[in-house]
């Protein structure tokens, strides 16, 4: 099992990445227990996804603290688990640092991101860092959780904050906003979605694309001529993410008037 999928990603920068997801399935099976990887980001988990599909393996979830987190652990659990058993070893193995800033201070994911990745804690220890009305909500793995607490505390951003653990039951929603743009384009091919969103020439678009800087629903797409789907999630490095939500209507030139969702 796993032996064809080595030898296709033998050469991948996710070589390392398969190899420790297959040694937790593994381990999964001959010790009979939960195992779970640290946190995968989109491109990550999409790939991971795909390749647990295709080698038809079942038992397994993943889990970030809210359905709409972009990072997840990925779980693998024996036939003796049933769902509600899983859930309890979530609150064992992920837990939210809560931070409440004070009055009238406001910071924007990066100021939390940038201080975290300050403080020496690698980027797969930690998944999404969710910003309320009081702060933020980090989920982290529970391991590292208490550390992290007292060196964020450090921070001369955060000397006045209040900082807490809680459980992941208690995590804030991830509130999700966009911005409505339209393109047109004379195709649904994705050099000309790539040309009209980032505003440049089509063999500008063509160079973005053959540059590894444009994911196709989070996995890199050099094919410069890919057609694009309604619900389709376009990624461009530099110009953000996009999600194609609709045509809707065909111009007097015959070129298609495009409704595109931009994450903000």
């Amino acid at each position: 099992m796993f032996e064809k999928i080595k030898e296709k990603y033998k050469n991948s920068e996710y070589k390392m990445l398969i190899a420790r997801v297959i040694d937790k399935y593994n381990y999964c099976l001959t010790k009979n227990k939960i195992t779970y990887t640290d946190f995968l980001n989109l491109t990550e988990k999409t790939i991971i996804e795909n390749i647990l599909n295709t080698e038809k393996v079942k038992n397994k979830v993943f889990f970030g603290g809210n359905e709409e987190n972009d990072r997840n652990v990925l779980f693998f659990y024996p036939d003796k688990i049933d769902e509600n058993m899983l859930k309890k070893n979530y609150e064992k193995i992920l837990s939210v640092i809560r931070i409440k800033l004070p009055d009238n201070v406001v910071y924007e994911h990066r100021e939390y991101l940038s201080g975290i990745m300050k403080l020496g804690i690698r980027r797969e220890k930690f998944g999404d860092i969710i910003i309320t009305d009081f702060g933020a909500d980090i989920i982290v793995l529970d391991e590292i959780c208490d550390t992290l607490i007292n060196d964020l505390k450090s921070l001369t951003r955060f000397k006045k904050s209040e900082i807490k653990r809680c459980s992941i039951n208690e995590v804030s929603q991830k509130k999700q906003e966009f911005q409505e743009i339209y393109i047109t384009v004379s195709s649904l091919r994705l050099d000309g979605f790539v040309s009209e969103i980032v505003k440049t020439s089509r063999s500008k678009a063509i160079e973005i694309i053959n540059g590894g800087r444009v994911y196709l629903n989070y996995i890199n797409e050099y094919k410069t001529d890919k057609k694009i789907n309604e619900n389709d999630i376009i990624n461009i490095r530099g110009n953000g993410k996009y999600v194609f939500d609709s045509i809707e209507r065909i111009t007097k030139n015959n070129r298609l008037y495009i409704k595109l969702k931009k994450y903000i």
